[in-house]
């Protein structure tokens, strides 16, 4: 019982967690009785029960990318963070996170296991006088407004507005550098009008741009009178150039504080991603990534009827003239599509090929989506469902790509 007792405190305090957050940890509702309940676990007056141990035994006494401790040679935020995909970077190139968000109770799981905090909520309820200052804001804001997968309705759908969330705490702090994140269907969405009110707002030309009927928050709205003053660009980035054997199109638009940085214009940012693109052809092949296959483990092989069902749609579309079914890859693929969050579903958008042992297709495992997006094999994984895995590493970014990014801000972040 002691031991279990100090094991309790230890994985605690090491995520980072309120005793209430920490109930969620072990699968019960983050209330003020389970936070009681949790007090008492740490007390020795209560045991925990069977299951709430094997959780307990998935978390880590050590997460892996901690910084509590750290002197950063610069400050940023973390907004809209998942799991921690574009942190990681500006992590290594000597940043010091001061603010995290993220509203997802599962994402905050994997968060806090890999980086030993646990990420505010809802940003829309928290005040930017809350958040510290810093030298650059990171968002890769919800992107399923306008994403080829949803319904693309852009600022007319709640998470579309998300950007005026950013864009008030940009005009409380005024950091040095911006940089968010979205698919790449963001660029002509609405005839390009969506992304050129978030560029302009960017840019401080608030008045040129058709605000007026979208929906926001009161502080986002009072905020836009405070019109920003940054160089503004763009570009569409593509995973399988950086190191990936994934071919995931983001776009990535990166603002300088021009009251920081005097006379920079908008090319220059155009010059610095041209400086990320010129990087040599990767050679990465999907077998790089994968497992074999003999030693995966068979509930990932997909059942006949689900293969069949997938064949014959494949051959249905195929009657009508379009393209859509199953995609099937193997370890020679040079890359194979874009993992999304629905992922866990059917699997459909990548099936790997296992004839090789006589079997159906199957599934990626989580640990292969990981390295497929570029996290380091470190990373924690196993705090959630594989269903969760799933979803967290179809709506995260591809790590190289931001690092390649954080390797050419780094010196307008000294």
């Amino acid at each position: 019982m002691e031991k279990l007792v100090g094991e309790i405190k230890l994985k605690r305090r090491a995520l980072g967690a309120t005793p209430k957050q920490f109930a969620s940890f072990l699968g019960l509702k983050p209330t003020e009785a389970n936070a009681e309940k949790i007090m008492a676990y740490e007390r020795g007056e209560a045991c925990p029960t069977v299951a709430q141990c094997k959780k307990l035994a998935a978390l880590p006494s050590e997460p892996p990318f901690s910084s509590r401790d750290a002197v950063g040679a610069f400050t940023f935020i973390d907004l809209f963070a998942g799991i921690g995909g574009i942190r990681l970077p500006f992590q290594d190139i000597g940043g010091k996170c001061v603010f995290t968000s993220e509203w997802d109770k599962d994402c905050q799981k994997t968060y806090a296991a890999n980086f030993g905090e646990v990420p505010n909520g809802d940003i829309t309820k928290i005040s930017a006088k809350d958040i510290p200052p810093h030298d650059l804001l990171l968002a890769g804001f919800p992107c399923q407004a306008f994403s080829q997968a949803g319904l693309k309705k852009g600022f007319l759908d709640t998470r579309g507005t998300m950007f005026f969330e950013v864009q008030r705490i940009i005009a409380e702090h005024r950091p040095s550098v911006v940089l968010l994140e979205n698919v790449k269907q963001l660029v002509g969405h609405d005839k390009g009008n969506t992304l050129n009110t978030i560029l302009g707002i960017l840019k401080g030309n608030v008045d040129q741009h058709p605000i007026v009927n979208i929906p926001m928050s009161e502080d986002a709205r009072k905020s836009l009178s405070a019109k920003l003053n940054y160089a503004v660009s763009y570009r569409v980035l593509v995973s399988d150039k950086f190191g990936v054997p994934q071919k995931r199109e983001r776009v990535f638009i990166m603002a300088l504080n021009k009251d920081v940085f005097g006379s920079i214009r908008d090319s220059d940012i155009q010059t610095i991603f041209d400086k990320i693109e010129d990087i040599p052809q990767s050679k990465t092949v999907l077998g790089d990534v994968l497992e074999q296959n003999s030693s995966v483990d068979p509930s990932f092989t997909i059942s006949d009827k689900l293969w069949n069902g997938h064949q014959r749609r494949r051959k249905e579309h195929r009657e009508k003239g379009n393209g859509f079914g199953y995609s099937l890859f193997n370890r020679d693929s040079r890359t194979c599509n874009t993992i999304s969050q629905r992922y866990y579903k059917d699997g459909s958008e990548v099936l790997i090929d296992q004839s090789d042992i006589g079997k159906n297709p199957r599934l990626l495992m989580p640990r292969e989506c990981a390295r497929i997006q570029g996290f380091p094999e470190s990373f924690i994984i196993d705090s959630v469902s594989k269903m969760e895995n799933y979803r967290q590493f179809g709506n995260s970014v591809s790590v190289p790509v931001v690092r390649a990014i954080a390797k050419n801000l780094r010196e307008y972040l000294k």
